[in-house]
């Protein structure tokens, strides 16, 4: 695209999986040029078999076109990533976890045509860890930071419950371009730009395996309802969901103009 024209993000939901991975390797890069997307976020915090991240698999998906990978509360389960977060690599963990935690919870990319974006990743406290707060730590990135962040900002917010990242939309419309909830797996139907100028959608949606229950095997999770039984997940098979949204906005200003659900059936 023109440096002239606006900018274009998407943002790829929860990657459930080996079939998520394949299903992201498959279908991204003819995404890119039908599309025409300037920039690829996905959140990579269930790629491992479900749960967690590896530094092999993260590389795989930048390899594969993805530009930054966010994450949530799973990014602790491969205790292999610990170190891999502390590099120069565009890997984030949510940036309220405290500061002595391995990695960083925002940062720049530069994209090809010379635009910047900041990509920020939170984590909501309700039914979840509790963190510092995620609206302090926003206020001081976005308030108090030592050089002005670019106009061009996505937050992924991994929340559980919808409340609380409506709250976090309405909180900083104008001062962000988009506010993309993941976590659950489910993708809902109120994507839009709200007055201020923020895309918002409340979760972008898994991309995993559609036949299952948020990706993983009926086998392995109905007996946690039937007969209130531990069982040990395991990521279902089949035709992956592939749910991202493409965020337009305005190189200058930042401001969105558009969010649109992109929700593709893959075989893999």
């Amino acid at each position: 695209m023109s440096p002239a024209g606006p900018f274009r993000i998407c943002v790829i939901g929860d990657i459930i999986g080996k079939p998520g991975r394949l299903a992201v390797t498959q279908t991204l890069p003819d995404l890119r040029e039908e599309l025409d997307l300037d920039m690829v976020i996905a959140n990579g915090e269930n790629t491992a078999a479900g749960a967690g991240l590896t530094p092999s698999l993260a590389e795989e998906l930048l390899a594969g076109g993805i530009d930054v990978i966010t994450s949530g509360n799973h990014i602790w389960d491969k205790r292999e990533i610990y170190d891999y977060l502390d590099t120069d690599r565009p890997v984030l963990r949510p940036i309220n976890y405290p500061d002595e935690a391995p990695g960083r919870g925002w940062l720049i990319h530069h994209a090809d045509g010379g635009d910047e974006v900041a990509v920020i990743n939170a984590m909501g406290r309700v039914f979840m860890n509790q963190l510092d707060s995620p609206f302090t730590r926003l206020d001081e990135l976005l308030d108090g930071a030592a050089d002005p962040l670019p106009p061009i900002r996505i937050l992924d917010f991994h929340c559980e419950i919808t409340s609380e990242k409506n709250a976090m939309g309405w909180y900083l419309d104008g001062r962000v371009t988009g506010v993309v909830g993941t976590h659950t797996h489910v993708p809902t139907a109120d994507a839009r730009v709200l007055p201020g100028g923020t895309a918002y959608i409340s979760d972008i949606g898994m991309t995993g395996p559609r036949d299952s229950v948020i990706g993983f095997s009926l086998n392995t999770v109905l007996p946690r309802f039937t007969r209130h039984l531990p069982t040990r997940f395991a990521v279902a098979e089949g035709p992956v969901s592939f749910n991202a949204v493409v965020i337009t906005a305005d190189r200058a200003t930042g401001r969105a103009s558009a969010i649109e659900q992109i929700q593709r059936l893959v075989e893999v």
